[in-house]
């Protein structure tokens, strides 16, 4: 007997390795358009029909409630994908399954499960307030009256606008805007949320703070799986638990940010400190436990201090031990992120592909 679509969406299955409930899986999904064609080979050739394959057959689980980035360059299928996510392209092939509901299948439920904010959106109004826009959308959602009052008051909450709420969007900031957009998409109450390039147009220290808000606010403070597609590695492994790369709309990799950086990373560590010149990293680069250090930009009296630390993960404990041990004050302690395209590159390598 075929189940119910209620029955579909309580019966999504849980990842086998880690016990999480999978709130989306994808299984070959992949789709392909038709190449624009010039009025003399249409005329030459008036029944031939070329396609140029956007997403290749793409496999993979997204777990409820975590952060998971689409790590990319332009045209490597993101924006596609999350298009096919919010059931607003049929795929080709394969299927994508949000909480048991097929995005093909039972695209109106999934529409109203998935809230989407996509790169350089400019469906705002830009002569109305933030609550005049809210309102207009949160009708479009069947939200009205105190419901909907209610709601949009909770959303502007949420994305730190509830002092702007009858502000004109026109005299809003790039950033105040994003947060809007986002305020928008949470109205129905979405249990998955894609934002393509959430942080495009915003300088590196206003998004900073947007990584920030899109944690504790928006994730935790919602409750709801979050999908990230950005071209930045930096943003991708900061931000995501766990990264999908995809180039040419190939899957190339995927696991842990942690996972990613072992395999495909670098061993060259960041420490941001007011005292770059602190004898500690001279005294552990003459013992060879560091290479040599290298100081570059300063902000606000902090500097970035790069090295190599050839023992890697496994050494860089004991290296944090020793600088604050010594009395170095220190901000920052990571690892350092390659560049989206020396990352690609990698990957392919290990693969046994060229780039």
């Amino acid at each position: 007997m075929p189940q119910t679509l209620g029955q579909r969406s309580a019966a999504y299955a849980a990842d086998p390795a880690t016990g999480a409930a999978v709130a989306i899986s994808l299984r070959g999904l992949s789709k392909r358009f038709p190449v624009q064609r010039t009025w003399a080979d249409v005329l030459l050739h008036p029944t031939r029909i070329e396609y140029v394959t956007v997403v290749q057959p793409l496999s993979c689980d997204v777990q409820e409630g975590e952060f998971f980035g689409i790590l990319g360059p332009n045209g490597a299928g993101k924006t596609t994908l999350f298009k096919m996510l919010a059931a607003a392209l049929i795929p080709d092939m394969g299927t994508a399954v949000i909480h048991g509901l097929d995005v093909t299948r039972d695209a109106r439920a999934v529409r109203r499960m998935v809230g989407v904010v996509m790169a350089n959106d400019r469906t705002l109004y830009w002569r109305l307030s933030a609550i005049e826009n809210l309102k207009l959308f949160g009708a479009l959602h069947g939200l009205h009256g105190v419901v909907a009052a209610r709601r949009i008051e909770e959303v502007l909450r949420i994305v730190g606008l509830e002092d702007a709420g009858t502000k004109l969007v026109a005299n809003y900031s790039s950033g105040m805007r994003q947060r809007l957009l986002i305020a928008r998409a949470l109205l129905p109450r979405p249990r998955i949320l894609l934002l393509d390039e959430p942080t495009r147009s915003l300088d590196p220290i206003s998004a900073r703070n947007f990584h920030d808000f899109l944690r504790k606010d928006v994730s935790a403070g919602e409750g709801c799986t979050v999908l990230v597609a950005t071209h930045s590695s930096d943003e991708a492994m900061g931000l995501c638990d766990r990264v999908a790369i995809l180039n040419k709309g190939a899957l190339l990799a995927s696991g842990t940010t942690d996972e990613i950086a072992a395999r495909f990373g670098d061993q060259t560590f960041v420490v941001v400190t007011s005292r770059p010149d602190h004898p500690a990293f001279a005294s552990l680069a003459a013992r060879g436990t560091i290479g040599a250090p290298s100081v570059g930009e300063s902000e606000n009296g902090w500097a970035r201090v790069s090295f190599t630390i050839p023992g890697g993960d496994a050494e860089s404990a004991h290296v944090l031990d020793v600088l604050t041990s010594a009395g170095l004050p220190i901000s920052r302690f990571e690892r350092s992120t390659l560049a989206l395209a020396d990352l690609i590159q990698r990957v392919l390598s290990a693969r046994g592909e060229r780039g």
